[in-house]
């Protein structure tokens, strides 16, 4: 695969999962982290060093709304509630053995 095809293959594959992870709302961030190690937000917080890399300057709050599709404010009013206590102790888990 010559490097233009991987790129617009790398591309189809991050549009495909912004749009996975946009239809599961019902995923918290808070989860992700604890089972992946990485979040919406990290997403974003990727997209916007690479445009920065690329010369174009993002605000986080920009990254985000690329990212949620909406405003990260009204995405988390609308969809993210308080961790829990077992989210809590299971994100801070993670976080010491590395994977958050």
């Amino acid at each position: 695969m010559d490097d233009a095809t991987r790129t617009k293959v790398e591309a189809a594959a991050f549009r495909h999962l912004v749009s996975h992870l946009g239809a599961r709302p019902d995923v918290q961030n808070i989860d992700l982290m604890i089972l992946a190690g990485f979040c919406r937000n990290c997403l974003a917080d990727w997209y916007r060093e690479a445009a920065e890399e690329k010369g174009v300057s993002l605000s986080k709050d920009e990254a985000r709304e690329i990212i949620y599709g909406e405003p990260f404010s009204e995405w988390k009013r609308k969809h993210q509630p308080e961790a829990t206590p077992e989210q809590l102790a299971a994100f801070e888990a993670a976080r010491r053995k590395g994977h958050g």
